[in-house]
């Protein structure tokens, strides 16, 4: 099926909205356990997301725009160094070459964040000062959340004190494998409040998590805690975000908003490579949540190599010809 959305409902010039934020609620023990997850039918309907959508020419490459707002640009590595992270602040302030832009009529595109470890917040706080884009930190000794707890809580609040306006977590995965609903939801909760006016995302680690039924419910109790996004990786795992995964975790967001009216955004992170791949997940999220989820408020991609696949696509599209991948170095 082709989409026929228009290409100028896709762009980043719609005006920019924030819905308010997911103060949670007292955990539904009921709720959690009457949660299921039909995994042959989700990995069906899952299979069937790129063949049934399919953008062609200004179309695709208003929605590669549209996922270049989406994009939280990250790096994560352990030889970062300020000059790096200065320069992927650069590109997330101009992504894309400007006479493509120019030529695509979307000057002032941007990323939607950017994403690093804690020691690099001030240095990309200042890179992106006036910019209007927000840094996000990773805390709670992340990848794997190990570390003791009032040290993670710790963490949260110097990442926020040092400008961070949004904090990714780590769950304890151990609470969702041994079933441990109310420790993972006091674990979430505390964390959410350590984080005050920062934005939190709940990193659950479905890579780990064993069963989809585990991904639904642990995603559950984390918006129940306060979580204002459910986050799929740390990009770090074996298996990071997978598109049963992501419908898993997106009906979640669409029953929690059912019962208690609130929205809650997703992040899928990790694996997400190729523009053709983030095309097929905007498909997900308009078909199973809807348009206003495809804001930056309540939807990123956490990705960095994506961004240097969709510049060649949108390169091509301008040009008739695709470049070399070094042309389009990341930071």
């Amino acid at each position: 099926m082709q989409t026929t959305a228009s290409p100028t409902m896709t762009t980043t010039q719609l005006p920019q909205v924030h819905e308010p934020r997911n103060e949670g609620m007292p955990l539904d023990l009921d709720w959690v356990m009457a949660v299921q997850a039909n995994t042959s039918a989700i990995e069906r309907r899952a299979k069937t997301l790129p063949g049934r959508r399919s953008v062609k020419k200004d179309y695709q490459a208003a929605w590669l725009c549209k996922a270049i707002s989406l994009m939280d640009l990250t790096t994560l590595s352990g030889d970062d160094s300020e000059g790096r992270v200065r320069r992927l602040c650069a590109k997330a302030r101009q992504p894309v070459a400007q006479p493509t832009l120019e030529k695509l009529g979307m000057e002032g595109l941007t990323t939607g964040a950017v994403c690093v470890y804690h020691d690099m917040v001030p240095t990309a706080v200042d890179a992106l000062r006036g910019s209007g884009i927000p840094v996000a930190a990773v805390s709670t000794g992340f990848p794997a959340g190990l570390s003791p707890f009032h040290l993670r809580i710790a963490e949260i609040k110097e990442s926020v004190a040092a400008g961070a306006e949004e904090i990714d977590i780590v769950i304890s995965r151990r609470h969702a494998l041994t079933g441990n609903w109310q420790a993972l939801y006091d674990e979430m909760k505390e964390m959410r409040e350590a984080c005050g006016d920062a934005h939190v995302k709940a990193i659950l680690a479905t890579g780990e998590l064993g069963t989809l039924r585990n991904v639904a419910r642990a995603s559950l109790v984390c918006m129940m805690a306060g979580a204002d996004f459910i986050k799929t990786s740390t990009g770090k795992e074996p298996v990071n975000a997978t598109l049963p995964v992501t419908l898993t975790m997106i009906r979640a967001i669409r029953d929690y908003q059912d019962r208690t009216g609130i929205k809650v955004g997703y992040k899928p992170a990790g694996g997400i490579s190729k523009a053709k791949d983030a095309l097929v997940y905007l498909a997900m999220i308009k078909d199973e949540l809807g348009d206003r989820w495809l804001q930056p408020d309540l939807f990123r991609f956490g990705a960095s190599s994506l961004l240097g696949d969709i510049e060649r696509q949108l390169e091509h599209h301008v040009t008739g010809a695709y470049s070399a991948s070094w042309r389009h170095a990341i930071g």
